[in-house]
């Protein structure tokens, strides 16, 4: 049986890339973490990514989104 994560599309690889050389100049992982998370679910992470990358002028296609949400999701959220 796969889990959920497993399940979910992306490459969580290339994801921790793209997150490591975009997102990590506005933020450190700590905001994944926080006790009063602003994030509670799948589509919520998504939207949050959106907003993000709009913000820092990152363009990425979608299947870099899916792949930056796979990584946040497998490595802090663990959403089904």
């Amino acid at each position: 049986m796969t889990s959920a994560r497993a399940a979910l599309p992306g490459d969580s690889a290339d994801g921790k890339r793209l997150h490591d050389a975009h997102c990590t100049q506005c933020h450190d992982t700590g905001v994944y973490t926080r006790k009063d998370p602003l994030v509670l679910s799948l589509d919520a992470l998504k939207q949050q990514l959106q907003d993000c990358s709009h913000m820092a002028k990152a363009q990425f296609s979608p299947a870099q989104m899916q792949n930056v949400v796979k990584f946040l999701n497998d490595q802090f959220y663990h959403f089904p």
